[in-house]
């Protein structure tokens, strides 16, 4: 089975996951499922209050989490290209989400309706192992943040971001990436002043 040359990206995306050996074509029948969307800048892929109805794959783009607090957006995650994302309460549970999530560039998303997901994650062990081990990372990802933000200094948070995610600095403009980190935008002005 030949896997479409432009989802070998997120072919790839999943071995990376995956730390037993899995055959090919249990990776490339996860992938076949999904389907490819574009989104446009400034679109939403969930919207506040609406129930979410797909997962997906950012093969290129970058998509915005945030929340309204006090009539003021703040980001709460920064989807970028080669991850997967989703307001996954609302998407498992069709529940409303708490949050939107906005295309701050142009994105190709490749996109999975719940059940497509899971019937993927009880019938095929390669996309079943992927979840679980993506599940466990990004729970491990969510503590280190949650500390940071309590221990951590904004200039410490920065020089760490600028250390472990040096491409978030390059492609996020510095609004979203303030708000990420929990400070003001001139704050956050001073801080790259100073650093650099």
């Amino acid at each position: 089975m030949e896997i479409k040359d432009t989802s070998k990206h997120f072919a790839t995306y999943i071995k990376s996951f995956i730390k037993d050996t899995i055959s090919e074509n249990e990776i490339n029948l996860a992938v076949e499922q999904f389907s490819k969307i574009e989104l446009n800048k400034n679109s939403y892929f969930i919207k506040e209050g609406e129930i979410c109805s797909h997962f997906c794959y950012v093969e290129s783009g970058i998509l915005q989490h945030s929340i309204m607090v006090l009539g003021e957006e703040k980001t709460s995650y920064l989807a970028l290209k080669n991850s997967v994302t989703s307001s996954l309460n609302s998407f498992i549970n069709k529940v409303a989400s708490r949050k939107n999530i906005k295309a701050i560039s142009d994105c190709t998303l490749w996109i999975i309706d719940l059940d497509t997901f899971k019937n993927l994650i009880n019938n095929n062990n390669a996309f079943h192992q992927f979840y679980f081990n993506l599940i466990e990372r990004q729970l491990c990802l969510i503590d280190d943040y949650r500390v940071d933000l309590l221990t951590l200094t904004p200039e410490e948070r920065y020089k760490k971001l600028l250390i472990n995610e040096p491409k978030l600095l390059q492609e996020v403009p510095l609004h979203y990436l303030a708000s990420f980190l929990g400070i003001s935008t001139r704050h956050m002005s001073r801080i790259r002043k100073n650093i650099k």
